[in-house]
């Protein structure tokens, strides 16, 4: 059963990796690492159910808030460098540099 679980967090996560490394928009990128956040969500929870114990819900929860400050703060970034290029294309973050 648990084999099941890691499968589908497995095949999530390469779909993130996927999303990540072939999309140029800033919010498929954003969504691709969340998702990519959430299967890592699913494997912890699913081990920690194999072991019958609450230290991969924990840790799902700290991923949780870490991904919620994560959020706030690239959908900042992204609002003020589509208000300042107009455009949500990748290659705006190299004017962040310096």
């Amino acid at each position: 059963m648990i084999n099941n679980y890691l499968a589908l967090s497995i095949v999530l996560f390469c779909l993130g990796i996927l999303g990540v490394v072939s999309r140029r928009n800033v919010f498929v990128v954003f969504m691709a690492i969340e998702l990519m956040l959430n299967a890592a969500n699913l494997g912890f929870v699913a081990v920690s159910r194999l072991h019958v114990n609450m230290d991969g819900h924990v840790l799902a929860l700290m991923v949780m808030a870490v991904a919620a400050a994560e959020a706030a703060l690239a959908l900042a970034v992204i609002i003020l460098l589509h208000k300042h290029k107009g455009n949500l294309d990748t290659n705006i973050f190299s004017l962040l540099k310096g």
